[in-house]
């Protein structure tokens, strides 16, 4: 009797103990990151008129493809440092028919980074509606160097310089003496 009494009462304490390892203090937990990483660096890089495949190129598949709404592209990270609070952001991309970029919305405003959306007061949802880019001016051709400025010196001193060859060094001697 008191052996099923000793193993019963022991049987219960490392039950206890097995349960108080899941919450207890100091145990580390590990951060849970889902989705697709979106930086502002890469919503920077986004143009309007860019193709589906140039977007792609740039922020990878989206995580979600609305099979409603096939001109929209979703991208959604989440991360839960270990027992923190879960934090989530999104970007939704819309394209026209000629499946080039047209729209931005989410949690990024292209140009303007986190930090400066926060201090300067915008709420961190925006929608942006792009035009196409307006063709640009084509740059210009470079003009050849004065004669006699210093810029036609250090061309010369450029064009009329030999190359070098680099040294190799002699292997070392890996020989026991």
């Amino acid at each position: 009797m008191q052996n099923t009494k000793l193993l019963l009462t022991s049987l219960s304490l490392a039950g206890l103990l097995a349960l108080a390892g899941c919450s207890f203090p100091g145990v580390y937990k590990i951060d849970i990151q889902q989705g697709n990483v979106v930086t502002q660096d890469m919503i920077d890089q986004l143009k309007p008129g860019m193709t589906r495949r140039q977007v792609r190129f740039i922020l990878g598949n989206p995580l979600i493809n609305d099979t409603f709404y096939a001109n929209r592209w979703d991208y959604l990270y989440s991360i839960q440092p270990g027992g923190g609070q879960r934090l989530q952001e999104r970007v939704s991309l819309t394209f026209d028919d000629n499946d080039q970029l047209v729209g931005l919305a989410g949690d990024f405003m292209p140009g303007v980074s986190r930090d400066e959306a926060i201090l300067g007061g915008q709420g961190t949802s925006t929608t942006t509606q792009a035009k196409p880019e307006q063709p640009t001016e084509q740059p210009k051709a470079e003009q050849p160097a004065a004669p006699g400025s210093l810029l036609e010196k250090i061309q010369k001193e450029v064009d009329s310089a030999e190359p070098v060859p680099v040294p190799i060094p002699e292997p070392l001697d890996t020989s026991p003496q």
